[in-house]
């Protein structure tokens, strides 16, 4: 039996500020049903957050990827800049594009196989190259971490405005709306609960592999000096790394999701039905998983 081809993939991420984009771009390295060709950085100071992107990379050995620099467009700090403070993006081998919006739809234009978008922040970059190219969507499957459907923040009762939405409604609402090939979300009702405690977390903590050792990092540099109370942050971002080629462990519904000018995504039967994790089958497996992949 021939072995199926890794998934050609674009990142595109607002790192930098939670700490949960740094541990996703480590298991998408850690990850051989992806092929990585392209990260793009969202929000502000994206040229700073494409240092980060580099030195993880580096760290994965796959200086390889180019990087492009998005649009400087949501406003929101960086946290854990520190560990890049030195780093001359001049020195990357795998060269910086200084229009990451081009980059991506060259990327996307380019490739003989549907290309796989992964999104784990707010969306500018991608409303822009909506805007520029079109013809993108029918040639990509858009996986997003976004939006909270039927539960909050830690597993709240309430639906919330999550952050990658309102913080800029108006260009998520344009990519909902797209007619990409598919869409699949991780919305808080099942991103919003994954956090490594105990033997989980001391596993990445105790690791040699580079790329662990980068999360450790940054992971200390985020927190301020804070206490780590012996688990991770919230880890939202992992499971849209992880949706990009298996849903064995969640469980999937198909929903029209609208957004809201102030920031909800809310069911909607007139709207685009796409592919939304909304439970956990297994949430135990899944961090089982993600340790062993990155520790």
């Amino acid at each position: 039996m021939v072995a199926p081809q890794p998934v050609p993939v674009i990142l595109d991420t607002d790192i930098g500020s939670d700490i949960d984009d740094t541990w996703a771009l480590a298991l998408l390295l850690c990850s051989p049903e992806l092929d990585l060709k392209l990260v793009t950085t969202a929000t502000s100071q994206p040229a700073e957050r494409a240092k980060i992107v580099c030195r993880v990379l580096e760290a994965g050995g796959r200086s390889d990827v180019p990087v492009g620099v998005g649009l400087p467009i949501v406003n929101q700090d960086i946290r854990h800049g520190e560990w890049v403070t030195d780093y001359d993006l001049c020195s990357y081998a795998g060269g910086v594009r200084e229009d990451g919006v081009g980059a991506m739809i060259e990327t996307i234009m380019n490739s003989p196989s549907p290309v796989t978008l992964i999104c784990i922040g707010p969306l500018p970059n991608v409303a822009e190259a909506l805007r520029r190219e079109p013809r993108i969507a029918a040639r990509t499957h858009f996986v997003g971490m976004h939006g909270s459907v039927f539960r909050g923040y830690n597993g709240a009762a309430e639906p919330a405005k999550e952050w990658n939405v309102v913080s800029d409604p108006a260009s998520c609402a344009r990519v909902f709306e797209a007619a990409w090939a598919s869409v699949t979300l991780t919305p808080l009702d099942t991103c919003g609960l994954v956090r490594l405690g105990g033997a989980k977390y001391a596993a990445i903590r105790a690791s040699r592999r580079p790329l662990a050792r980068a999360i450790v990092e940054n992971y200390d540099l985020w927190r301020h000096g804070g206490d780590d109370e012996g688990a991770s942050s919230i880890l939202f971002d992992t499971v849209a790394v992880y949706l990009a080629f298996a849903r064995d462990l969640v469980t999937m519904q198909r929903i029209g999701l609208r957004v809201t000018d102030d920031g909800f995504t809310r069911p909607d039967a007139t709207a685009r039905p796409m592919d939304v994790a909304v439970d956990w089958k297994h949430l135990d497996a899944f961090e089982n998983w993600l340790v062993e992949r990155l520790a």
